[in-house]
């Protein structure tokens, strides 16, 4: 690329996502604080304040989010913050079905696009004719352009609104598309740093946690400026060769990833926190149903998704929020809820059930391609290998496509889904 035409990466982020969906749906709560989350078979419309659970926030919209609330945070605690906030329950399939709208929207205008969940995407701006181009006395114009072109075509495909960051890097097109939102167009060039980049905190780089970001701020560099302005071997020397280094670049909006245009997913999981905390042997019925339908969830991901698997696991949270996983690789590829119930019950022979339950999931990874010849085959439960035992795998798990579910392929028998697939646990669990 010519030095004259740089590299332009955008990132597309829908504004409030969730609670967007939900207010096209109900244009008279426009303006309110909306919050959306938890559990509602009914689908009403509650206040927040008269919540009672242990659900979590999914998103929350702007006129809520002025009151402290925001995603992942429990709805008590927001119910303390914003009693008269209304509450809405979450509608998943409807938000995968809007994801899928924008994303086609986007692709007609960017062939270039990296998915990075339900309401953000990468795109690689560079190829695009015209992007480099001035506009008057706007060096950006053409960039500014393409970028209100993908706006508009999104809000004509869903009628909602997002922003969008324009940088040279994803590290600071990502920056970029939170400084305006909603609604935002923002430029964050090499030449911008000093002004909108610098004096922010040091937790508003992307890949920077809690955790860094407060050790950072008690070693005293409390905005990107600061960590800038330092040494790179004493972030080093403090931080590690490799991350002090990062640390470093991200503070100079140094970045050379790719947009990646496609991805093979590393595993698919289902997992489902319990509205309350299950026993595990006076509530062994409950846990196996909720298994079996983790499985059935699963399998139609699998399906939809055209993969297989060899390894099933199983993910626990107990009620003191220790988590525990196991793994056990089976002779051959998933072929059916049958495989993965087994898979799943022979993880659970590996686990104490010392302690009630309050969240439970069920994975399939080594994921590979399927063919016809294997999605024909009958559905069996195989013997499971000599299980392998590790902790948590970092691994990316990949979110179901965007769609309707398809009909369950049913290959579990009455009499198989009457085996309890929790067995009796040794000893007396906390009653607690």
């Amino acid at each position: 690329m010519p030095a004259d035409k740089p590299r332009l990466v955008a990132h597309l982020d829908m504004d409030a996502f969730f609670a967007s969906v939900e207010l096209l749906r109900r244009p008279a709560l426009r303006g309110q604080p909306v919050v959306v989350g938890g559990r509602a078979p009914d689908g009403l419309v509650r206040r927040l304040g008269d919540y009672a659970g242990r659900g979590v926030v999914t998103t929350a919209t702007y006129e809520a989010r002025v009151f402290g609330v925001h995603s992942g945070m429990g709805l008590m605690k927001a119910a303390a913050l914003a009693p008269d906030a209304l509450l809405l329950p979450a509608d998943f399939e409807e938000y995968r079905r809007m994801s899928r709208l924008f994303k086609e929207a986007v692709h007609r205008i960017v062939p270039q696009v990296e998915d990075r969940g339900i309401d953000e995407i990468y795109l690689d701006l560079t190829p695009l004719p015209g992007v480099h181009e001035a506009l008057g006395h706007d060096r950006w114009g053409g960039a500014r352009a393409i970028a209100q072109e993908i706006k508009n075509s999104v809000h004509a495909a869903t009628g909602l609104h997002c922003s969008i960051g324009l940088a040279p890097n994803k590290l600071l097109a990502k920056v970029a598309s939170d400084l305006d939102k909603p609604d935002g167009l923002t430029l964050l060039m090499p030449e911008d740093l000093a002004q909108r980049y610098w004096p922010l905190p040091v937790r508003r780089i992307h890949g920077v946690g809690p955790k860094s970001s407060a050790r950072l701020e008690q070693l005293g560099w409390h905005t990107i400026g600061d960590l800038a302005a330092a040494d790179v071997a004493d972030l080093c020397e403090r931080f590690g060769e490799g991350h002090g280094r990062w640390l470093h670049d991200a503070a100079h909006g140094r970045d050379d990833r790719p947009v990646v245009t496609s991805s093979e997913p590393v595993s698919l999981s289902r997992e489902t926190t319990f509205e309350r905390d299950f026993h595990p042997r006076h509530d062994r019925a409950a846990l196996t149903a909720a298994l079996q339908h983790l499985a059935e969830r699963l399998w139609n991901d699998l399906v939809r998704r055209g993969y297989t698997g060899r390894t099933v696991g199983i993910k626990l949270r107990f009620d003191d929020f220790r988590t525990v996983t196991r793994d056990t690789t089976l002779d051959g590829p998933v072929a059916g809820i049958a495989d993965l119930l087994h898979g799943a019950r022979e993880c659970l022979k590996r686990v104490v059930m010392s302690r009630r339950i309050r969240l439970l999931g069920v994975r399939v990874s080594n994921l590979q391609r399927n063919d016809a010849d294997a999605l024909a085959a009958p559905p069996r439960a195989r013997a499971a290998k000599a299980p392998r035992r590790r902790e948590e795998p970092n691994r990316r798990s990949a979110a179901a496509a965007a769609g309707p579910l398809p009909a369950p392929r049913r290959d579990v028998s009455p009499q198989q889904s009457l085996l309890p697939l929790f067995d009796e646990p040794p000893g007396d669990p906390h009653s607690a």
